[in-house]
């Protein structure tokens, strides 16, 4: 057969692998701990010379089946899963950096991610945060201690849009690692592989997983990275081919070592959510481009984020890499508005903290996920006390209107 598409691919991929009894999906499989045939075969499996399990922290059937499936996803080499979106940063960043070692970070950041690079100041890492919506901020900060280069795709909350492409190409021109978090976009909407990243991460809760019932994260090896000239490796990793050099010692000194793992009923949850995820993720951008347009239209609102608008200063850039232009926007309401006052008008639009879910989810994010943040570097983020963060979902997009401009009404 010629190659399958995305949603084919995905729904059969269990099934490609060989399942017991016939079962369509990889059962949960909840024991922690394998049995071996021999005292060699279980020496060989540790040592990694032979394909098996050791212990439930570090692999798992259910989980090695979802992390299969997320690197046909994202057409990479291997993916290693986590137990949260955060854990595969935080582990994949302690595993590979070391102290004395320099990061480019985006400054437009999820407000976890945020925190988590300002604590790597504690052990010795340099973190730089710039602009990464120009590549020449990114190379106007690199030094010679500089290992890798950390941006989002779309912007969590006001979507600024990396120049994805030219820092890939800036970072394959400087050997420097590039790692590019696709949750907002997915692996459906873009893969981050097409722009030379080397390491992509996922919050498998979110678009992946979209049914809000499971948390979980993860990070693919493109396969487009030469571990050979990274410095920061441990020798006895360096085995086999050396694209998996990497992700070798992510999995030891992150996962291994740092015991964030991703329990078996969470992967199951997540790679059963993953089969509908271009289905849903396409609603919700569709969802998200007309509640864009209305809401520009709206006296109320000063400014609406969202790069299906023309005025987004990324419109070009999102409409030339991503299949839509996903379902994350946020608004700003004008000072006389009442943001609370909003927000508790709504009827349909739930309050609630979490992106990717089949329900439309608002949240005040000044006063909430980014309130550790400070007015000054909310404000360098594009952040003002009126800014309401909107993960649209995939109801009726009548009705989603509707909800918005009575809860306008009551509030203006």
């Amino acid at each position: 057969m010629k190659a399958k598409g995305f949603t084919t691919a995905i729904l059969h991929s269990d099934r490609a692998g060989g399942i017991e009894h016939g079962s369509l999906h990889k059962p949960v499989h909840n024991s922690i701990t394998f049995e071996h045939a021999s005292a060699a075969d279980i020496a060989a499996v540790f040592q990694g010379k032979q394909a098996g399990f050791t212990y439930g922290r570090q692999i798992n059937p259910t989980v090695v089946a979802l992390e299969k499936k997320l690197s046909l996803m994202e057409d990479g080499l291997a993916t290693c899963c986590f137990a949260t979106g955060m854990a595969a940063i935080s582990a994949t960043f302690l595993a590979l950096l070391k102290a004395g070692d320099h990061l480019v970070s985006s400054a437009f950041l999820f407000g976890n991610t945020n925190s988590v690079f300002n604590t790597f100041k504690n052990f010795g890492i340099e973190v730089t945060f710039v602009d990464a919506t120009d590549a020449q901020n990114v190379e106007a900060a690199l030094q010679p201690n500089t290992r890798a280069v950390f941006v989002e795709t779309i912007a969590n909350p006001c979507t600024q849009i990396a120049d994805l492409a030219a820092i890939g190409q800036l970072c394959t021109a400087r050997g420097l690692l590039y790692v590019v978090d696709n949750t907002m976009t997915s692996p459906w909407n873009f893969r981050p592989k097409a722009v030379g990243a080397h390491l992509v991460i996922n919050s498998l809760s979110k678009y992946i997983c979209g049914h809000g019932n499971a948390l979980g994260g993860s990070v693919t090896e493109t396969g487009l990275f030469d571990w050979s000239r990274f410095p920061n490796l441990i020798e006895g990793y360096k085995t086999g081919a050396a694209s998996n050099w990497g992700l070798t010692q992510i999995k030891k000194k992150g996962l291994r070592d740092m015991g964030a793992t991703l329990a078996p009923e969470a992967a199951h949850h997540i790679a059963i959510g993953a089969e509908t995820l271009p289905l849903r993720q396409q609603r919700a951008a569709d969802n998200a481009a007309r509640l864009a347009a209305w809401f520009a239209a709206q006296p109320a609102i000063a400014r609406v984020f969202h790069p299906s608008l023309a005025s987004h200063p990324q419109h070009a850039r999102a409409r030339e890499l991503f299949r839509n232009f996903g379902g994350l926007m946020a608004i700003e309401l004008k000072p006389e508005v009442d943001c609370f006052k909003f927000l508790d008008a709504l009827e349909l639009a739930v309050l609630a903290s979490n992106l990717g879910d089949n329900r439309t989810l608002v949240i005040p994010v000044a006063h909430t996920i980014y309130a550790e943040m400070g007015p000054m570097r909310r404000a360098e983020m594009g952040i003002a006390d009126g800014t309401v963060r909107i993960s649209v979902g995939i109801e009726d997009a009548d009705d989603l209107i509707a909800d918005f401009e009575q809860a306008l009404a009551k509030a203006g």
